[in-house]
């Protein structure tokens, strides 16, 4: 045997024995290699792990340490570590208080609302809260409208920050005193008796001026956004927005949801808005205050549980829900006024009172909207198959989309095999697509699967494809 050969066989034995040429080498599924060779799309943007959950055994995992940007599937880190810390039966309250006297249903002063992060405070439930203050006697209100939101720090600034897209609601920013989401539902018809487009917008907030510009032309709906701009003529206060556009005649309707004016702003007009429709009269504007101390409040109402909350953040991917969970973490493990800081010091204090040191992990403000979230699908993967062995997996898995039934998975996997059969979180920003969750295979076995996908022009459809063949892979393990 040559000298050089030699050589090789001894290399060739410290690959084997390194598991670097082993059987079971990392290779991707056919079907992955050829979605990714089509595109042109680096395997090095790849990470996946794909894991038994009863069992430590690895059917697959590819660039498994890397770091990298997770999307919204950092979800299920901030819902997983909320549910173990704060309970699936926690519940956010929010206060009002009288500051005046209450005589005859008239309250000579102004009313006090307290929040403290109620993320899912819609306007059907305001209106319940409003009707309940009605039947303790309460009609008219001489004075202003008081908001107290203090539970969270003041830390944000523009909503358009990550994009520039400030009137989208997925950037509305967190607030402790936070109604429906500080989104509206604008609804676009033709009215073809009056030569115009009829603007339906709920809710509607009172202090909000809306300039309809748009032009009824002949033509069918199509082109972006049906053809609507949506602009505010002022980027802080977003109290005037104008629409300008030509709508086709021959569109029966055209839906999409916005933000407006600042989250107290916002929260006065929707209140004034249901109160004077459904209650009485408030005469007075809005300022910041602060509610009384050690005094006990005038009525109090309690959002639904967390179990509940977790499915509108993970089925629908709720940015804002998300932040105000990270926020709450803070609050109850290091006190009021929660902070980002606060929040992230208390998922690694949770990581590690678990045994788990995620090293490269960095959640920013726990939904994933960030160019700064950093995840390692094999560390993700590990906060899958804890979840799972949790007393509180039932409710956690329940939040997750399912396959071709709701969420955002809900056209995906449609009327074949595959609905139903997995409980997933996607993910999506500009070069970055991602999935995990958990895929109930044919041979009756359950996967935990992660993959994250940073390449450019992974979002574009490359990344989606990708993950579809990897998922029917898994399924016919």
């Amino acid at each position: 045997m040559t000298q050089g050969i030699v050589k090789r066989f001894i290399v060739i034995c410290l690959l084997w024995s390194a598991g670097v040429l082993a059987a079971d080498a990392p290779r991707l599924p056919d079907s992955v290699r050829a979605v990714l060779k089509q595109n042109s799309a680096p395997e090095s943007g790849v990470s996946i792990v794909v894991q038994e959950v009863e069992s430590d055994k690895s059917l697959l995992r590819f660039n498994a340490d890397r770091s990298r940007n997770p999307a919204s599937t950092i979800k299920l880190l901030t819902t997983w570590l909320a549910l173990e810390e704060l309970g699936p039966a926690f519940k956010w309250p929010t206060e009002a208080y009288l500051a005046g006297e209450l005589k005859g249903g008239t309250l000579d002063g102004d009313l006090i609302l307290k929040g403290y992060g109620d993320p899912y405070l819609i306007t059907e439930r305001l209106w319940a809260f409003q009707r309940q203050l009605k039947q303790r006697g309460l009609q008219h209100v001489t004075g202003d409208l008081v908001i107290d939101s203090s539970y969270f720090a003041d830390e944000y600034g523009d909503t358009g920050e990550f994009d520039g897209e400030n009137l989208r609601s997925y950037n509305v920013v967190p607030n402790a005193f936070l109604v429906n989401f500080q989104a509206m539902h604008m609804v676009y018809e033709p009215d073809l008796a009056n030569n115009r487009v009829k603007v339906l917008i709920d809710p509607l907030p009172i202090n909000l001026n809306v300039e309809n510009r748009l032009k009824l032309v002949n033509g069918i709906c199509g082109g972006y956004q049906n053809g609507i701009t949506v602009a505010a003529t002022e980027a802080i206060k977003r109290d005037r927005i104008v629409l300008t556009g030509k709508f086709g005649r021959g569109c029966e309707q055209y839906e999409m949801t916005r933000s407006a004016l600042t989250a107290p702003s916002f929260a006065y007009g929707v209140f004034k808005a249901l109160w004077e429709e459904s209650v009485g009269t408030l005469v007075g504007g809005w300022r910041k205050g602060a509610a009384p101390v050690d005094t006990e409040p005038f009525f109090r109402i309690e959002s639904p549980p967390l179990a509940d909350v977790i499915e509108y953040v993970n089925k629908f991917s709720n940015n804002v829900m998300a932040r105000h969970l990270l926020l709450t973490l803070g609050a109850v493990a290091h006190e009021a006024p929660a902070t980002r800081d606060k929040g992230r010091q208390a998922i690694q204090e949770s990581l590690q009172r678990r045994g788990l040191n995620f090293g490269e992990l960095y959640v920013d403000n726990g939904a994933g909207l960030s160019r700064k979230t950093r995840i390692k699908a094999t560390d993700l993967a590990k906060v899958l198959i804890l979840a799972a062995e949790s007393p509180w997996a039932p409710e956690y898995i329940s939040s997750f989309s399912l396959s071709g039934l709701d969420g955002t998975m809900k056209k995906r996997f449609a009327e074949e095999e595959l609905t139903g059969q997995m409980h997933l979180k996607t993910g999506r920003l500009r070069d970055v697509f991602a999935t995990a969750g958990y895929v109930h295979a044919r041979s009756g076995k359950n996967y935990a699967v992660v993959i994250l996908q940073n390449f450019r022009g992974a979002d574009d459809g490359t990344g989606e494809v990708a993950q579809i063949a990897l998922l029917r892979w898994v399924y016919e393990q």
